[in-house]
């Protein structure tokens, strides 16, 4: 019987394809459920995919330990932990307390692990386990194509939550849902088992015994454990870098996740004939993306978000199919696949771990660009020193990587962040150096590094250097000095947090979405005659302080911040002076804000602002009905609640309308254009929402609601815009795409 004829094979196939969906349907699903407690920060995503590949790591090592049993055995004990693990279900958050600030990094991890850590582990093992299995039939053939069903599994899993669990379906059911796929698995498994219940030593041959093939030696374990560490670290920091200093784009981790999960699709498929064609290109791919790895800014443009992504896929393929390309036989197949779960591990470690411990910036995704060109197979493009019949090249190649040298100096020397005119001149010899010693990787990875340095890279490095950039758990924030424009800037990424005036007698005037005709300004310059001279407010979300130079003495205000190295910003006078000058002692209460405010006492804020809204970060779980209970009772008889929705790619008006609309609170926004003509030119608009309990108190805030088109008047609060039909965000359903601006996805954003 020819092997595409096996017994049970679309058995094998259907068994691994449910158990990779379920495996990476949990994942988004857990990290949902998590949000009502941390947040979304991409770090926290980060931390729970090395979680993720740690217990992935687990549950290959446990295959491989079974192959010590006939597959009797093996189904016996596999099945009954596949029980043990079921008292973990439905899906759900284990109870243990929320994190110290500055313990996030390891609250995590402790809070997945104990929440799904049996069942993970337990689903992850079937993927190497059933390969096995199904290699026990003589007939079956190789089993290496199991893994690309694994990873398709795997992918559609990924994309089906964002684009069709969580829309569709609240947390719980989406637990119900998930259970019934693990009974469904447990069956599939218990046929497979079925179906090789005779296989074993006394009849055939295990892949433990059959064969006379060596055992793979350390050097070339360690091969494989290289080359599977840095796809791994590749796909996170790739993920990080996008974010950080390309595009804050939403959903973005999807797609780095995806693509490394395709590659291996198509690695591990029968498919050769492309994956060679992405091995020829891969080298010159990194050379031309890989060398902008060191750019402290991408411009914000999709294309170079785009280019980054194929880059990711096209190197991921090219490794995975080199680690494809040097698998051993059946016999020692869960031993490769318990090296490349480990590499895995490795690189997740080096980039969701280490890299931020260590680095001030983005340095683990150059670093890993590198590494993978260490790694690379490299052909020879354009073999000129045949053409040419030469003997000895390499004086040749020295002097090329030297050329290379000189035009990366000349970048450096002249770089303002863009290329243009010489610029490009320099560049293009570079690439075209790089292209011409692809041979030879030390001259490759070499004139690689130098256009790094060249393209950005010296002026990356320098900025890290006087202490005025610094990396947390929550981002990396930059703080620049404009000279020309007399300014001091907070940059998350290519987010801006906040502004300061250098002019002198200026400093203190409040800037970017805090201007007086905003509609924050607009309601905290009334303040006094609103709530009387000793007026609370409580603010949710510091930046680098602005809004305190709003308060007033006899005013008794307390900030919210998750992110201890922002406070520490936000305090230092060497960068901003508006939190020491204005308010200095004013309260900063260190943690999530939505679990702060539950601890206080009843009635404590005249006006409570939120102001955690920018660019793509969202915190959802802040605009759910349980969070706006919390501000509910933290507000006093007559309270104002704020709320920030200036966004670039959320339309955020919907979903306060429909909790407005749930509570029978009155609602207005401030649609604040920004002036057309300011001397300063830092000042920008901004949507704010002001909520509140009585018709009567709105009234007084607004003077009455003006029509729409009158929206850009110098105090116009107009009636907050809803939508028939859109469903009340809760902690158990919320979904970001009815409210996504898709236009907005495309072009540059500033």
């Amino acid at each position: 019987m020819i092997a595409s004829a096996s017994p049970r094979r679309p058995l094998f196939v259907l068994t691994i394809l449910v158990g990779s969906f379920l495996l990476f349907l949990v994942q988004p699903m857990v990290a949902r459920m998590v949000l009502p407690r941390l947040g979304g920060a991409p770090a926290v995503w980060n931390s729970a995919m090395l979680v993720y590949q740690a217990l992935l790591l687990g549950g290959y090592a446990y295959a491989h330990w079974l192959g010590r049993f006939t597959v009797r055995r093996q189904a016996m004990i596999h099945l009954g932990l596949l029980l043990v693990a079921a008292l973990w279900l439905p899906v759900g958050l284990a109870r243990i307390a929320p994190p110290a600030p500055g313990q996030e990094a390891l609250w995590v991890p402790l809070l997945l692990f104990a929440s799904i850590g049996p069942v993970f582990f337990a689903v992850s093992a079937q993927a190497p386990l059933m390969q096995r299995w199904f290699a026990a039939d003589p007939r079956a053939g190789d089993p290496y194509f199991l893994y690309a069903a694994s990873n398709l599994g795997s992918f559609a899993g990924l994309i089906s939550y964002p684009a069709l669990v969580e829309p569709l379906l609240p947390l719980a059911k989406q637990s119900i849902g998930w259970t019934l796929g693990y009974v469904l698995l447990f069956m599939l498994v218990a046929a497979a088992a079925a179906a090789r219940w005779g296989r074993g030593p006394e009849n055939a041959q295990s892949p433990d015994t059959a064969g006379d093939e060596a055992r793979p030696d350390w050097r070339r374990q360690l091969h494989w454990l290289l080359i599977a560490a840095v796809p791994s670290g590749l796909m996170l920091s790739t993920t990080t870098h996008l974010t950080t200093d390309i595009v804050a784009m939403p959903l973005l981790w999807v797609l780095p996740l995806g693509l490394y999960l395709l590659s291996f699709v198509l690695a591990f498929s029968s498919w050769t004939s492309l994956t060679n064609v992405i091995v020829t290109i891969a080298p010159a791919l990194l050379l031309l993306v890989g060398g902008q790895a060191l750019l402290g800014t991408g411009g914000g443009t999709m294309l170079v978000a785009l280019a980054s992504l194929v880059m990711l896929f096209v190197v991921a393929t090219a490794l995975h199919g080199y680690l494809y390309f040097l698998r051993p036989g059946p016999r020692y197949l869960t031993l490769f696949y318990l090296i490349m779960s480990a590499g895995g591990v490795l690189g997740g470690a080096f980039a969701a771990l280490v890299a931020p411990l260590v680095f001030n910036w983005v340095y683990e995704h150059p670093v890993l660009v590198l590494a993978a060109a260490m790694l690379l197979p490299l052909p020879a493009l354009l073999p000129w020193e045949k053409w040419l019949g030469l003997r000895r090249p390499l004086p040749i190649v020295a002097a090329l990587v030297a050329i290379a040298a000189f035009a990366s100096w000349k970048l450096v020397a002249n770089w303002d962040g863009t290329l243009h005119g010489a610029h490009v001149v320099w560049a293009a010899i570079i690439v075209a150096v790089g292209l011409l010693v692809i041979r030879w990787r030390w001259a490759y990875v070499a004139v690689l590094f130098l256009l790094m340095l060249g393209f950005g890279g010296v002026q990356t490095l320098e900025k890290g250097r006087d202490g005025m950039r610094v990396r947390s758990y929550f981002g990396i924030y930059t703080v620049t000095d404009d000279r020309y424009h007399q300014q001091r800037r907070l940059a998350h990424g290519t987010t801006l947090h906040g502004l300061q005036r250098t002019t002198p007698g200026h400093e203190l005037d409040p800037t970017t979405y805090y201007g007086h005709q905003s509609g924050v300004g607009l309601t905290l310059d009334r303040l006094p005659e609103l709530a009387g001279p000793d007026a609370a407010v409580g603010i949710v979300g510091l930046g680098t302080g602005t809004l305190s130079c709003y308060r007033k003495a006899g005013q008794h205000w307390t900030i919210f911040e998750i992110d201890p190295v922002m406070a520490d910003i936000a305090r230092d006078p060497s960068k901003f002076t508006f939190l020491s000058r204005c308010a200095a002692d004013t309260p900063i209460v260190i943690g999530d804000a939505r679990l702060q405010i539950a601890k206080l006492p009843p009635a404590r804020f005249d006006v409570l602002v939120i102001d955690a809204f920018s660019s793509d970060a969202i915190p959802l779980h802040l605009l759910t009905r349980e969070a706006f209970d919390a501000y509910t009772r933290a507000l006093r008889p007559g309270g104002i609640l704020l709320v920030h929705i200036s966004n670039r790619f959320f339309d955020l008006e919907p979903v306060l309308a429909a909790e407005a609309r749930g509570r029978g609170w009155s609602a207005a926004i401030r649609l604040d254009p920004g002036p057309e003509d300011s001397e300063f030119g830092d000042l920008t608009g901004s949507n704010w929402v002001a909520l509140t309990a009585t018709p009567a108190r709105l009234a007084q805030l607004t003077h009455g609601l003006r029509p729409r088109q009158n929206a850009a008047a110098n105090d116009a609060w107009v009636a907050l815009r809803g939508e028939a039909g859109f469903q009340r965000w809760t902690d158990d359903y919320a979904s970001t795409l009815p409210i996504l601006l898709w236009g907005n996805l495309i072009g540059k954003h500033e």
